[in-house]
């Protein structure tokens, strides 16, 4: 089963619409031969005793009408051949022209002395051909006998069975031309799909145009809007790494043109101290982009890997990323409603995020930034300017350009550890300012898992138990 299902797989769709066609008609032709031949032959026989029955009705019509053998004769199917027989002078007339043989004719008649009821069907095989005759009592003492042979019964289902697998084999074929019309009709698509597969992944020119609305057609309509989104964002990706290299070449610039100019003893600005203070800026800037760039290609092998349960402390990673970054602008006040809600993942990626969030708070913001923790979601809201709509609907997006013409990768780190984790990160603007929200659908954790924080307990327990140990040794 499992090597007809490889082969299956292998075949193109015509060959297995042949297939399947191939079967179908094999199928039918043994059902046809082997079942529906003997149904054919039950309603064949049935057919023909009923011809009799209306045969023999007819002639006794006529016969109570009082009309003699030679009128009677001439209204009969010259295909039955009818006898009177007179059981009290055991003498026969004969409708008909057809010479039956003698053997036959003795018993049929012998057949009619014996006949108990008014009517009676029955069937005689003489030298392998069979003869279906009916008996009828016209009278007291009259009895009529119709006869057909087996050559009738040949023909009628030679006919039959003709008429049957001339309307099977028109059936089949309309069936085979809408199979193939219809398969035609997908692998014409599906080959232009191909084609335009192809050619975008020989970095070619390519269109795709199929007008359809069922699953190929929006098939190619994602393949189409995948392409035009690649594009976008290899096109965005060359102006950021062009921006990246401006950007890393101004500072690389400066701090070599002022050590140059510290080492020939000349300040570029004022005094030694005031130009050494220049070169770490330069040298910070050149950290932080460079920390950016790496950490975002770091988080593209994030994976969901880490413990199960919701274990790490969130309001501990924001006390730490606000100690770590309010002395950037100590005139801004930082306040913060701060619950003890648990998140899932890691610690660093997460720190990464709260100091992505609080920095791009801290550069945008006029007096205040105000950071929430509750069991709904947590939220860095600052009073900075608004953004548009749509460069809300582009903020988490890697290597968008942002409001100062510069390229950011902090709020795509946001996103990515979010979506990593099974979060939703979200922005938008209020009334007087620019909110940023994570949350997670059924709400964030208030208290860490029990069994988690006895695995917890138990692990720290075991490693001061190793702890006192080493140190006793």
């Amino acid at each position: 089963m499992k090597r007809l299902r490889i082969w299956l797989k292998e075949l193109s769709l015509s060959q297995q619409l042949l297939t399947l066609i191939f079967l179908v008609v094999t199928v039918f032709t043994v059902f046809f031969f082997v079942y529906l031949s003997e149904s054919v032959n039950e309603f064949v026989e049935k057919q023909m005793y009923s011809m009799l029955h209306r045969a023999q009705n007819n002639i006794a019509f006529n016969y109570s009408m009082d009309m003699d053998i030679e009128e009677i004769a001439e209204n009969t199917d010259p295909s039955i051949i009818h006898l009177f027989y007179d059981k009290e002078t055991r003498q026969f007339s004969k409708i008909g022209t057809t010479t039956l043989d003698p053997q036959l004719t003795s018993h049929l008649l012998e057949e009619a002395d014996g006949l108990a009821q008014e009517v009676a069907d029955r069937a005689y095989v003489q030298d392998r051909k069979t003869y279906f005759y009916s008996l009828a009592r016209l009278d007291s003492h009259t009895i009529l006998i119709s006869l057909m042979s087996d050559s009738y019964r040949s023909d009628f289902k030679n006919m039959l069975l003709n008429s049957v697998i001339n309307l099977n084999v028109l059936v089949v074929s309309l069936l085979f031309v809408c199979l193939m019309l219809w398969i035609s009709s997908l692998i014409h698509p599906l080959n232009q799909i191909r084609n335009y597969i192809e050619k975008v992944s020989r970095g070619e020119e390519a269109e795709l145009h199929i007008e359809r609305r069922d699953e190929i057609g929006q098939v190619a309509q994602a393949l189409v809007a995948m392409k035009e989104e690649l594009d976008k964002q290899e096109k965005i990706k060359e102006e950021m790494i062009q921006n990246i290299s401006h950007d890393l070449k101004t500072p690389i610039a400066t701090i070599k043109s002022y050590g140059e100019s510290i080492k020939d003893g000349i300040y570029p600005y004022e005094t030694l101290e005031k130009s050494v203070d220049v070169i770490i800026e330069h040298a910070d800037r050149l950290e932080k982009k460079v920390y950016s760039l790496i950490m975002l290609n770091k988080l593209g092998y994030l994976t969901d890997d880490g413990m199960a349960g919701d274990t790490l402390d969130m309001s501990a990673v924001i006390n730490k990323a606000i100690l770590s970054l309010k002395v950037i602008r100590p005139e801004l006040e930082i306040s913060t409603q701060l619950e003890k809600i648990y998140f899932h993942g890691e610690e660093d990626p997460w720190r990464v995020v709260v100091e992505n969030l609080l920095d791009n708070s801290i550069r945008y913001a006029t007096h205040e930034i105000v950071i929430t923790l509750n069991e709904k979601e947590l939220t860095v809201a600052n009073d900075g300017p608004l953004m548009s709509e749509e460069r809300l609907n582009k903020l988490f997006k890697p290597y968008e350009k942002g409001t100062d013409g510069k390229f950011g990768l902090g709020l795509s780190i946001v996103y990515r550890v979010c979506t990593t984790y099974g979060y939703r990160a979200e922005a938008e603007n209020l009334n007087n300012g620019v909110i940023f929200r994570i949350s997670r659908p059924g709400g964030l954790k208030r208290e860490k898992p029990r069994k988690l924080e006895g695995k917890l307990k138990g692990k720290k327990e075991k490693i001061r138990e190793d702890k006192n140990e080493n140190s006793n040794s």
